[in-house]
């Protein structure tokens, strides 16, 4: 299982992927699954057990979330 989490803009999807790898947390930008919204726009994959770290990185970092999602 993993993780999804997702974005109201390009650039907060891009810092937060950055983010993630300068960390250690394997971390890729991937499109938002249609089963989490029908728009079209990009959120980043993560490992599930890595989440409660990445809530807290963001909050430091000042990194927009708009959602997390297990998938």
């Amino acid at each position: 299982m993993v993780c999804i989490a997702t974005f109201r803009t390009a650039s907060m999807t891009i810092m937060f992927e950055r983010t993630c790898r300068k960390e250690g947390i394997r971390s890729k930008i991937v499109p938002v699954p249609r089963s989490l919204s029908a728009s079209c726009g990009f959120a980043c994959e993560f490992p599930c057990e890595a989440i409660e770290n990445i809530k807290q990185i963001c909050e430091t970092k000042k990194i927009e979330v708009d959602s997390f999602h297990e998938v």
